[in-house]
Order: structure tokens, then sequence, then C-alpha cells
């Protein structure tokens, strides 16, 4: 009985494995639609999005039916638990990663934003394609070092949000009132899915160790 939940429980994991990548995907897609007015990118990113959202389903069915035939506890329970809010939280990243594909979509082949935006938000997008790729190894290694460094940088992040609404307010800003309303909402669901993948790591750390995680996990200092 013991070797069956096991197995069961791997088939969780290897979906929620698989939504991490899709997701990480996603993020590079989105990034590539909104900076380099890439189409064929940001379509992919739209159409990828089912699998995400198929991938959820599947590993809620899943865990729902461990949950009710194994009766599991202590660690097991704790696993199965985090994963059915992982997956919840991978389901939305995904949908914040094609609401920014969406966006690019609509206004090519024209630049979604001015020019004067361009620095800051290569500076986010930078910031997203390396925790994307840090949320995958997270998650394959159930590491959570690389889960308390989502947690703790991600104030950078929300400082260049900060700076989207300075930018937008400044005598610099050359764009349209559409260009402002898009900058301030790409702005937010590039922020939202840095809150995200820090609630994604936050789980993680609960896994590993039984506790959750503060903003700041105490830890040795990274300098």
């Amino acid at each position: 009985m013991r070797v069956i939940f096991n197995e069961e429980l791997k088939q969780v994991a290897d979906d929620l494995d698989r939504m991490a990548q899709d997701v990480s995907r996603a993020i590079h897609g989105a990034g590539d639609a909104l900076l380099k007015s890439d189409v064929e990118a940001a379509q992919t990113v739209i159409d990828g999005d089912i699998e995400i959202d198929a991938l959820e389903s599947s590993v809620i069915d899943q865990c729902i039916r461990l949950l009710a035939k194994q009766s599991p506890v202590a660690t097991d329970l704790r696993v199965i638990v985090s994963t059915l809010r992982l997956s919840a939280t991978f389901e939305r990243m995904g949908d914040l990663a094609r609401h920014i594909a969406e966006t690019a979509r609509r206004t090519y082949p024209q630049p979604t934003l001015p020019p004067e935006t361009q620095q800051l938000f290569t500076e986010m997008q930078e910031f997203l394609d390396m925790t994307a790729d840090r949320l995958v190894s997270m998650l394959s290694d159930r590491d959570a070092q690389t889960a308390e460094r989502i947690i703790v940088d991600d104030d950078q992040l929300d400082q260049l949000h900060h700076q989207t609404f300075d930018l937008a307010l400044s005598d610099e800003w050359t764009g349209s009132k559409q260009q402002m309303i898009d900058m301030v909402l790409l702005a937010r669901f590039m922020e939202r899915l840095g809150d995200h993948a820090v609630s994604a790591a936050r789980r993680v750390v609960y896994i590993v160790s039984g506790f959750d995680p503060t903003k700041e996990p105490a830890g040795e200092d990274p300098d």
C-alpha cells in the first residue's frame, strides 16, 4: 500500500514540476513578447496557458484522491496540502504571463511601451527571468536555500515597480494615455509574478522544514 502511495505522490510531484517548467517558459516568452514585440512568442504563451490550467486540474484531482484514499498524516499531509497550494499559485502565474502576452499581441506591430520605459522594464524582466529559473530548480530539488533567495530578493522587484509610477508622472513621459494605462497594468502584472514566486518559495520552505518562513527568513548574511 505504501509503495502505491509513493508512486502516486511521485506522479503528482512530476506534474507540479512540469507546471513550474511551463510557467518559467511563459514568463520568458512574455518578456520577449513585450520587449521585442515578438508576436509569435506572445501567441505561444497564450496558447500554452491551456496546458498549465490542465496540469493544475490534474494535480488537484490527484491530491484529492490521495487525501480521500490514503488519509495521509504528518509530512505526507503537509506535502499534499502544499502541492494543492503550489498548483494554484503556478496557475495564477501562468495567467499573469498570458495577460502580458495578450497586451503585447494587442499592440503589435507597434511597441507596447514608449522608449523611455525600455530600460526599467528590461530590468524587471531580467529579474523575473532569473526568478523563473530559480523556481524550476527550487521545486525539482526542494531547495530551501534557493527558496529563501527568492523571498529575500523580491524587494528588488518591488523597488523597480515603484519606479514605474515615478516615470508615469515625470516630464520624461512621451507616451500616449493608452500606453500609460498599459504600463501601469503591465508593471502590476510583473510585480504580482514576483509576489506569487515568493508565495511558492514560502510553501517549499514549509514542505522542507515544517515552518512557514517570514518575509526575510533567518539565515546567514549573504554578504
